[in-house]
């Protein structure tokens, strides 16, 4: 007898990439709303979203990328954890899909400090999720949202973040590394993107020849910021340095031919930049087997 299914298959994507597995670990989905969008007026982002056969309101894809390779386990964001609702949070019981327990993760790689990146690094009580993961991120970002003073200059959208930021790192901070520019880890180099935050950072994996760059939140809402790169958020804290980042990586992209992903792509989030006029459109992946 047919039953009409309550669950999705497991959210997860694999990319072989030279030495490394990257695979996209789905975290679920959240309603938005274009009150979240600044620079473009809600007519004209309603009519990008449908015409590119999208619902409105729209929603937001979340995600976070694994990475495996000669038996260590990084992961690039930790999801929403149990904060943000039912449809999120879905990190842990995906990876459990795949065999991967919090514990085996030995590294965690932060984009930056927002909670739909990082909420998921604790839980419910507070305590770590991940108990033997070293935590990564920008220098830039753990300094503003350790500031006391920086809260003043954050939007009001964004303000409550600075406690949610200290409150998920507490129990890592005898395990944290800040980066700049650079190598992080073999294999996987740091690249910020400010303007976001002042820490926002993309990471290039790159191994054999072959390379993906992971971002965060260059784009929050793919089919309207790629057709109007100019369109920002209300939580950018440089709204103008943040569009200009949107169009460098949007940019060096398309010029490199280079493989992308993102927190916020549509699951299962790779594929390429190309130039359409003076905007951009995605190409995703054609989904592959693993042989």
């Amino acid at each position: 007898m047919f039953r009409k299914p309550t669950l999705q298959p497991p959210g997860l994507y694999h990319l072989a990439l030279g030495d490394f597995i990257v695979t996209a670990v789905n975290d679920g989905t959240y309603q938005a709303s274009f009150d979240f969008i600044t620079g473009v007026d809600q007519q004209e982002c309603e009519r990008l979203e449908l015409a590119a056969f999208r619902v409105v309101p729209p929603r937001m894809t979340m995600n976070t990328f694994l990475l495996q390779r000669d038996g260590h386990i990084a992961l690039i964001d930790a999801g929403c954890g149990v904060s943000m609702g039912p449809t999120l949070g879905q990190v842990v019981n995906n990876l459990a899909a795949m065999g991967i327990k919090p514990s085996d993760i030995d590294t965690l790689l932060m984009t930056h400090l927002h909670p739909d990146h990082m909420n998921g690094l604790i839980d419910g009580q507070g305590k770590a999720v991940f108990p033997r993961a070293e935590l990564v991120l920008n220098a830039a970002e753990l300094q503003f949202f350790d500031d006391e003073t920086a809260i003043d200059r954050a939007p009001p959208d964004a303000k409550g973040f600075f406690a949610e930021a200290r409150a998920a790192t507490a129990p890592y901070r005898e395990r944290i590394r800040t980066v700049k520019d650079g190598s992080s880890l073999p294999g996987v180099t740091a690249i910020t993107f400010p303007g976001h935050t002042p820490g926002h950072t993309a990471w290039l994996v790159e191994s054999a020849g072959d390379t993906v760059l992971i971002w965060g939140d260059i784009v929050h809402m793919p089919a309207l910021q790629f057709a109007a790169p100019e369109a920002g958020t209300v939580i950018d804290i440089h709204p103008e340095q943040a569009i200009a980042m949107r169009r460098r990586a949007l940019d060096m992209a398309a010029t490199d031919k280079l493989r992308v992903a993102g927190i916020h792509m549509d699951f299962p989030a790779f594929g390429h930049i190309v130039r359409a006029g003076h905007a951009y459109s995605f190409i995703p992946d054609v989904w592959k087997v693993m042989v």
